[in-house]
């Protein structure tokens, strides 16, 4: 993020401290992180120690400081979404994309989390990308589940049979 971003970011909030929970999500909105060079400039021009900035940010699951993929694949691992499978389609999307809950794809395009509950047990297993829930989801729905948030780049390659 650039100076003048994070200076418009922090004038938005008239540069008051009581804001920086909303000024933290504005930046990790644009960046899907929170990147220490945008923490650090946040600090200089609000006066805060960067320890303060670091609690905030790492308190509060939402944040992240290390880059989260354009598209964010939960899977719900409660109770009743693990007696249907849940384990099942996050070992798929795992050999499709390559990644553990928690890990990134290297072209930055997914990020794959594991929750407790994602409040529709009716449906389980649930999969939700971008806060879109995909319902009675199992191993053999994945792929065509993904391809709907893959980059155009990696679209066009399947359809060329290159992927």
């Amino acid at each position: 993020m650039t100076h003048s971003e994070i200076e418009a970011i922090t004038e938005r909030y008239e540069n008051r401290e009581s804001a920086i929970l909303s000024m933290l999500q504005d930046i990790q909105a644009k960046e899907k992180y929170l990147p220490q060079e945008a923490l650090e400039r946040l600090g200089e021009k609000l006066g805060i120690p960067m320890n303060k900035i670091y609690r905030i940010a790492t308190f509060y699951r939402a944040f992240s400081l290390t880059p989260k993929g354009q598209h964010e694949v939960c899977v719900c691992i409660g109770t009743a979404c693990h007696v249907r499978g849940a384990q099942r389609v996050v070992d798929q999307i795992n050999l499709e994309l390559g990644i553990r809950p928690g890990e990134t794809t290297k072209d930055r395009n997914f990020t794959l989390e594991t929750v407790n509950c994602l409040g529709v047990c009716a449906a389980g297993p649930v999969a939700a990308i971008d806060g879109q829930y995909f319902g009675k989801m199992s191993p053999a729905k994945v792929g065509g589940t993904l391809k709907k948030f893959r980059s155009d780049k990696k679209k066009k390659e399947g359809a060329n049979g290159k992927a």
